[in-house]
């Protein structure tokens, strides 16, 4: 492929990825799987790295998608909320793992390892152990204000087990067991069911109207520190560990996993 086909090509996956992801982040009903998203993203990023004069900062390559939904505050993230690098292969796995060993120079790495949970990413801010503000994650940088409605999920806590300010992210969803029992309920009612439990809970929880957010059964896993005024950990899972002390509902589906450089072997 010469650069005028690539650059017809990278125009048209941006022109797809820019709508599919309106349909999927700002609209909550997305028209493709997950996969094929996936697919077209993946894409875009390898003809942007054969070709890198192409990359434009406006691609969703380089930014997060989504946008502040009308009759919300908008939350300006001090830690912005990027998206996770996604890899399909044992192959990019293990190029992952030697970029990290190479960067780092360290001879032992720990990782953590938890289970995939596919929902809509939030901030939640505490001060003085007590919460005070949660926002979408919107496009990274500004989000929603979302406190009201979140103040309605019972895995939230409402005050911390310690009075310190912090700040952190997780992932509202809603259960595989919840969700097929919501459907029932809106066929009883003769109403239109939910596509998929993820875009169920994102239009949940992006109510104007925290009532109706209420009545939706909303979970979720606090995954990350964004900001604490004394962050001494070394590694991801005790942070983890911490988030449990303070109250925080955390992933029960996560490993420690130790990777040493010398010997070559993963425990």
């Amino acid at each position: 492929m010469d650069k005028e086909e690539a650059k017809k090509k990278i125009a048209e996956l941006r022109e797809k990825t820019e709508y599919y992801a309106k349909k999927y982040y700002d609209d909550d009903n997305p028209e493709i799987s997950d996969f094929e998203y996936d697919m077209l993203m993946l894409d875009l990023r390898n003809l942007e790295k054969q070709f890198p004069d192409l990359i434009d900062e406006n691609s969703l390559t380089q930014k997060v998608g989504g946008h502040v939904k009308e009759g919300f505050q908008k939350v300006e993230h001090e830690v912005p909320l990027l998206s996770l690098q996604d890899v399909f292969t044992i192959e990019e796995l293990e190029a992952f793992d030697a970029r990290v060993m190479k960067e780092t120079e360290k001879e032992e790495m720990v990782y953590t390892v938890e289970g995939k949970i596919d929902g809509l990413s939030v901030s939640l801010e505490y001060k003085e152990g007590k919460f005070v503000r949660g926002s979408t994650r919107g496009n990274g940088q500004i989000g929603e204000d979302v406190t009201e409605n979140l103040k309605t999920i019972k895995n939230i806590p409402k005050k911390l087990k310690e009075e310190i300010n912090i700040t952190v992210r997780g992932e509202v969803f809603i259960s595989k067991e919840d969700f097929e029992k919501m459907n029932e309920e809106q066929e009883i009612l003769e109403e239109k069911t939910f596509a998929n439990a993820r875009n169920a809970a994102a239009g949940s929880l992006r109510q104007l109207d925290s009532k109706k957010t209420a009545k939706r059964p909303l979970d979720i896993y606090i995954f990350n520190i964004q900001k604490l005024e004394e962050n001494k950990f070394t590694s991801h899972y005790e942070q983890l560990l911490y988030l449990e002390k303070l109250g925080f509902n955390v992933n029960p589906v996560k490993k420690r996993c130790i990777r040493n450089k010398r010997s070559d072997k993963r425990s």
